[in-house]
């Protein structure tokens, strides 16, 4: 337990394995399983994260005086702006055409994961004050690196709102986007669910629920170690073959996956669907405290509104049996809407070094919000929840 003592100067980490899990873990905190050193060393120690492949970690630490970690934060020098969801290739290609130098940049995130969280990560069992010290301690250090390194810009993405606010204050210039994300509204079932819609939007998800299992489909949802090397190499297949016709390329390595349910396998609820005993389609997704994440996708046959089902509502029936407030479903998607998926805000904050670039993007992000709050309002709108539900 801390006593009190002051923290020292914010270093910076060359990998995460520079920090002991639990430490790190006590940061983090159990929230969101995507700040665990579990996932990050996952990443790390596959390949998928490093320099070769434009991720290198530049992780801030703080220690007090006998060398316990008392805050951290993830960290990148990226060489490109692949696997953010946040887009700045607009802003790196107007500054390069003016001749300035986009790249590198700093980011920090968790790389190839749209998903909220912390990204200012301080141990929750310290007093406020320290706690808030040490926040604007770890907001000072990213700038003050960023400076040091003479980088473009420093970006900070998915963070919680109250982070996304602070950030505001150390100079960041504050961008908003959405996402769909499923509320439980203390459902004891799916049917409790359907009952919370109107007649038209009900029907058809029953439809869709019908036609999944008129494929005779054998699905469930697998955590811990019920999750196999075969379910692995099975679901790595999906995933390789999606993201190489959707994207042309993929981020992650079949070793990532193995680390990740040694790791964090009771974080993992994997979905498989069967034909006959043989795996067809995956969703991997991770459950934090009081939220299922949905993260990947991938299928090797054509199975009509199979995506739907392992995706959208086989997470929500995992949250209902496991009392989640939330499911996030990832990135994009307003098709989610009519499936009980409303948009919500999420958030990230951007240092600009040349104040050309600066007020440009100042000026770009102002007009952003406005779009960005009027779509949500068009959204919400056509909620399929019955009015007197809301």
């Amino acid at each position: 337990m801390p006593d009190g003592r002051e923290p020292t100067t914010v270093n910076v980490i060359g990998s995460i394995a520079e920090a002991g899990a639990a430490e790190w873990d006590a940061c983090a905190g159990a929230e969101n399983p995507f700040c665990a050193w579990g996932f990050l060393s996952a990443l790390e120690d596959s390949g998928s994260v490093g320099a070769e492949t434009g991720w290198l970690p530049h992780h801030l630490v703080v220690r007090d005086e006998l060398g316990g970690l008392m805050a951290a934060a993830p960290l990148y020098l990226k060489s490109h702006s692949y696997g953010e969801y946040v887009f700045d290739w607009g802003w790196a290609e107007a500054y390069e055409r003016a001749g300035g130098r986009y790249y590198p940049k700093l980011l920090s995130a968790i790389p190839f994961t749209p998903a909220t969280g912390r990204r200012l990560l301080v141990r929750q069992d310290l007093a406020d004050a320290a706690r808030d010290e040490l926040t604007d301690a770890l907001a000072a250090g990213m700038v003050k690196l960023a400076r040091r390194l003479g980088v473009s810009s420093l970006h900070v993405t998915f963070p919680t709102e109250a982070e996304w606010k602070r950030l505001g204050k150390h100079g960041l210039l504050l961008r908003t986007g959405q996402q769909f994300h499923w509320r439980n509204r203390g459902y004891a079932s799916f049917d409790d669910f359907l009952a919370d819609l109107n007649s038209r939007k009900r029907k058809a998800i029953k439809k869709e629920r019908a036609a999944v299992a008129k494929h005779g489909l054998h699905i469930r949802a697998l955590t811990g170690n019920a999750i196999t090397e075969a379910h692995w190499d099975a679901f790595y297949g999906f995933y390789r073959d999606t993201s190489d016709k959707k994207w042309g390329s993929r981020y992650l390595n079949r070793e990532f996956f193995s680390l990740l349910g040694e790791r964090m396998g009771e974080s993992v609820v994997l979905v498989m669907a069967e034909d006959g005993g043989r795996p067809v389609a995956g969703a991997l997704n991770l459950a934090g405290a009081d939220t299922l994440f949905g993260r990947n996708w991938g299928s090797r046959a054509d199975y009509k509104f199979l995506h739907f089902e392992a995706c959208y509502y086989q997470a929500i029936d995992y949250a209902i049996a496991h009392r989640l407030e939330w499911v996030e479903a990832g990135a994009q998607g307003p098709h989610k809407v009519q499936r009980g998926y409303l948009p919500r805000p999420t958030y990230s904050a951007h240092w600009i070094a040349d104040p050309g670039l600066k007020s440009a993007v100042e000026h770009f992000l102002a007009g952003e919000r406005r779009e960005i709050e009027y779509e949500m309002r068009m959204l919400l709108a056509r909620s399929p929840f019955r009015r007197d539900g809301n």
